[in-house]
């Protein structure tokens, strides 16, 4: 577990805000916190570092999280939003919607068969053997099966607005799970992707190509 003390919050759900240039950018709001910790793991005891936090009345929801080297979490104490400010980044951890039983190309997103000439395997997944040689299926191979329910994590959300007294985080984009589903909120230690913007290259006029000296007769011109 990454070490790092971190914040347990409820997606209220998506709008859109301004920022100060003008543009519109989509936010999940969360409901973050506050969350006090209610018990502390030591050394000696437990053999880690870490505190068990509560959110909700009567602190119905529970999460530990690992302690870094040098931090130092007392039990009684009230974790909020104001541990984040706008422009900084984290990973929200959530259960993913379930989309129950899925088929091939809604769950791996396959090209599918042919629609046309009488073809009746247009969504089908179609033979999965190897004939004589491995004459086995591969471990892994993507089939029809159950979708999503899975817990998965985002990294480096981007905090857009910080509301201290509505205990409300607003972040660029879309949050595991449903409305009102639990999520776990932490600083992010991966850097987000460089986007790198290609610029024109603008061509060289094309320069006049020169006629190339024709080389002198040998022995001379005739008289």
């Amino acid at each position: 577990m990454r070490p790092g003390v971190g914040l347990i919050g409820k997606k209220l759900g998506m709008t859109q805000v301004f920022r100060e240039d003008g543009r519109t950018v989509a936010v999940t709001v969360l409901e973050a916190g506050p969350c006090a910790v209610v018990g502390e793991r030591t050394l000696d005891k437990n053999g880690y570092r870490a505190v068990q936090v509560g959110f909700d009345a009567p602190k119905r929801y529970l999460k530990e999280f690992r302690l870094a080297k040098d931090e130092q979490v007392a039990a009684g104490t009230v974790v909020t939003v104001e541990m984040f400010k706008p422009g900084d980044r984290v990973d929200i951890t959530g259960r993913s919607i379930g989309k129950g039983f899925s088929g091939g190309m809604k769950r791996w997103h396959w090209k599918g068969g042919k629609q046309t000439h009488g073809s009746m395997t247009h969504r089908r997944p179609g033979s999965i053997g190897s004939s004589t040689t491995p004459s086995r299926v591969f471990r892994g191979h993507h089939m029809p099966g159950h979708m999503g329910d899975k817990t998965v994590t985002t990294l480096a959300m981007e905090v857009v607005r910080v509301d201290l007294e509505k205990n409300l985080l607003l972040l660029k984009g879309s949050v595991p799970g449903s409305d009102r589903a639990i999520v776990y909120i932490r600083k992010s230690v991966k850097p987000p992707k460089k986007v790198v913007v290609q610029t024109a290259v603008k061509k060289k006029a094309a320069q006049p190509v020169k006629a190339a000296a024709k080389p002198a007769a040998k022995g001379g011109a005739k008289k």
